[in-house]
């Protein structure tokens, strides 16, 4: 077996590169603090501000929980809750997102959302899991920092396309923030707001409504409060009017628009409307030129109020405006002077002398008779209201006008002068010698039982008269039989016999008589003592 043997290698010498290199190691933490660098500074650029919310109270809120939030989406979450200095309300540290900067004014709302149940729906369901969280309403202005939470969440939560409309009213009823305003039915708005005048005599209303129904807001719109069901009755018999189920239960406004306006009369925005207290009253024609004067009543005007009407044969020309009382202490005199608004332009006026001015048509229609009287508007109420009529017999009883207003005459009411002429009746009974007159009628009583007693024995007696007639007519028959007997036994032609024929006559007419005066007095017994009665 043959041994094989390598070749022997040659030996060199290695060269040795003595240039220092940085390990690859190093890399990692160089590349892990660039990384840690950049997060920093990612973070600290995109860190939002930090503003501070007060509110009454922490109910549902939590660090590091509750979120912020606009239109649903996440803008900043709370980090700090503190009990303010005051002890009576709490601060809120809340860190905003940088995109939210531009929100954060001196006009920006905030409010907790919860779970809400009112007349207008609920709201806030989702927050039942998920916990409350703070909303917010971005506003113009200055940037701010801190701000005043809200105790409720604004009527208007974003910013709702519409226009703003200021509403005039003497009595808000039921109405506040969030109460509906309609249009033919449909909920196009609703109340932001309300104050009270500077002066205190009525209340604004600050009213929204959307878009596009702000169109139809225009310079003739009427407003009027809605009460969601509106009974009234006429000569066709009764109206019945209903409204939005809301409007019953919390009231609501509601408002319409003459079809036959212009688009061009759109009204800008913060425009101010009257508001009516209903639709029979937005319908009536306002008058902007009045003419007020005082009526004196020298009656009780229980039942008369102001806002009263004034009506002129039926149709309204004017309304009560004031009611005072006016007391002499010399001569202890009641009056009442009631301060009336009539709006002239109400009255056409007919056949009207070019020369005369208004205050002389005025005071020729009084001198014709025009006066003012109360009268009653129901009997189941008692109201009453002043009714302007033609009274030609009435005089002009003068006032000691201290009002400052022309003096318009009045005339007693209808009621008022039966209650005066009853009045003036008893006045005059009570007058009457009434103790006198009743010794009178007595006497004349007792005079009258003793005549109709002597009248009794007066008919006892002919009744005993005739009864003496009949016999004495019995008597007269038989003596005349006999008379004829004795005359059929006379010579015919003598002297007795024509003597007896003579009283034979005379005793028959007699008979007849006594007949005839029978007869009359069993049909007439008064007559004996009346006397007979002549035809």
């Amino acid at each position: 077996m043959n041994d094989f043997k390598e070749p022997p290698y040659e030996a060199t010498d290695a060269a040795i590169n003595k240039k220092r290199e940085l390990p690859l190691i190093w890399l990692l933490p160089l590349c892990a603090f660039l990384v840690s660098g950049w997060l920093i500074y990612k973070t600290v650029s995109e860190k939002g501000p930090e503003i501070t919310i007060n509110f009454p109270s922490a109910d549902g809120l939590e660090i590091d929980k509750t979120k912020i939030k606009y239109l649903d989406v996440e803008i900043g979450k709370v980090t700090d809750i503190a009990i303010n200095n005051d002890m009576k309300t709490i601060d809120v540290t809340a860190e905003m997102h940088n995109e939210s900067s531009s929100y954060l004014t001196n006009n920006t709302q905030f409010w907790v959302v919860r779970p809400q149940i009112s007349l207008s729906g609920v709201s806030g369901l989702g927050t039942i899991m998920s916990g409350a969280y703070i909303a917010i309403k971005p506003g113009k202005g200055k940037k701010e920092r801190h701000f005043k939470g809200l105790d409720t969440p604004p009527v208007l939560e974003t910013n709702a396309q519409g226009k703003k409309f200021v509403l005039e009213t003497t009595n808000i009823g039921s109405m506040g923030p969030g109460t509906p305003i309609s249009f033919h039915g449909i909920n196009v708005g609703e109340v932001l707001d309300y104050e009270l005048s500077k002066n205190a005599d009525d209340i604004k209303l600050t009213v929204f409504v959307n878009a596009p129904y702000d169109q139809f807001i225009r310079t003739n719109t009427r407003f009027w409060i809605d009460s969601g069901i509106d009974l009234s009755a006429g000569a066709d018999g009764f109206k019945l009017r209903t409204g939005p189920l809301i409007s019953l239960l919390a009231g609501g406004i509601a408002f319409r628009t003459d079809p036959n306006d212009n688009a061009a009369d759109t009204v800008p925005e913060n425009t101010s409307f009257q508001l009516f207290d209903n639709y029979e009253q937005s319908n009536e024609v306002i008058y902007h030129r009045t003419v007020k004067v005082v009526m004196y009543f020298n009656e009780s005007v229980r039942g008369l109020a102001i806002g009263a009407p004034v009506l002129l044969r039926g149709i309204p020309i004017g309304k009560v405006t004031g009611i005072n009382l006016e007391i002499d202490v010399k001569t202890v005199d009641i009056e009442i002077p009631v301060l009336v608004e009539v709006e002239p332009d109400r009255i056409v006026m007919i056949n009207k002398p070019a020369h005369m001015t208004p205050k002389e048509n005025i005071a020729h229609l009084v001198a014709k008779g025009l006066r003012g009287q109360l009268q009653t508007g129901s009997l189941l109420t008692g109201q009453l209201f002043i009714a302007l009529d033609l009274f030609p017999h009435s005089k002009v009883v003068a006032h000691n006008n201290h009002t400052g207003y022309e003096e318009f005459p009045t005339t007693p009411s209808a009621m008022n002068q039966i209650m005066n002429s009853a009045q003036a009746v008893m006045d005059k009974i009570s007058k009457l010698p009434l103790e006198t007159m009743t010794a009178e009628i007595n006497k004349t009583l007792t005079s009258l039982q003793d005549t109709s007693k002597a009248a009794t024995k007066t008919l006892v007696t002919a009744n005993g008269t005739l009864s003496t007639a009949d016999k004495t007519l019995s008597s007269a028959d038989k003596a005349m039989s006999s008379a004829q007997q004795v005359l059929t036994t006379l010579e015919p032609g003598s002297t007795t016999q024509y003597q007896l024929n003579q009283l034979l006559q005379e005793l028959t007419q007699t008979a007849s008589s006594v007949r005839q005066l029978t007869d009359y007095l069993d049909q007439h017994p008064d007559s004996l003592i009346r006397g007979k009665k002549e035809k």
